[in-house]
């Protein structure tokens, strides 16, 4: 059952007894070894998918709005290939829900997904939905995604049900206190980068 509002989801996550993965691999400790705590949990209600994100970290900060660097701030990402026709997918949210959502083959050329799309997208953050600059992390902060298939603007996808897609999960904060950057899956590259889909792992969701 798909709920109503995003802040509905994490009790559906419980209900569901659909349990938290870490987002727990730094790939870069040399270069950046702060590791916060951040897990993440995603089911589907079929057209939808539901990303419930739970991070423990020293620092928050969330300045930029929709369409902005929100890679800077407290950012949990979710990048993907939904559909087989090529196209990648980079969906970064600030610990304020403010997103981006990015499409193409590769890192360069991307096509950003317009303010329409991104309202399509619902969110909430256990710490609001306005901007602030950086101050210390309460013990925890949450974030939901609920996101339509049709979010994926370049693509045609019906559904989730019983598919298999590539993903992985990433949390970053490039300018705050404590920069740092974070992998579900690990990324075997000399510095940081999110945009690989050859490291991406595989999500299963039911039918």
């Amino acid at each position: 059952m798909l709920p109503e509002q995003p802040q509905d989801v994490p009790a559906l996550l419980d209900a569901e007894n659909v349990e938290f993965v870490a987002i727990g691999t730094n790939n870069w400790p040399d270069a950046f070894p702060y590791t916060p705590k951040v897990e993440v949990r995603v089911a589907h209600a079929d057209t939808t998918l539901l990303l419930h994100y739970r991070v423990e970290e020293d620092s928050v900060q969330a300045v930029a709005a929709d369409n902005g660097n929100v890679w800077e701030d407290s950012c949990c990402e979710f990048f993907s290939i939904p559909a087989g026709d090529g196209v990648y997918y980079n969906i970064e949210c600030n610990c304020a829900g403010q997103m981006l959502i990015g499409a193409g083959a590769e890192r360069k050329n991307r096509e950003r997904a317009s303010q329409q799309v991104l309202d399509t997208v619902k969110r909430w953050s256990t710490l609001g939905r306005g901007p602030f600059a950086e101050q210390d992390a309460p013990p925890v902060w949450e974030l939901v995604m609920m996101i339509p298939a049709s979010a994926f603007f370049k693509s045609s996808i019906k559904g989730f049900a019983g598919r298999t897609i590539r993903a992985n999960f990433y949390k970053c904060g490039d300018k705050l206190r404590k920069p740092h950057y974070l992998s579900w899956n690990p990324i075997e590259l000399p510095r940081p980068n999110f945009h690989c889909p050859e490291f991406f792992g595989e999500l299963e969701f039911e039918k």
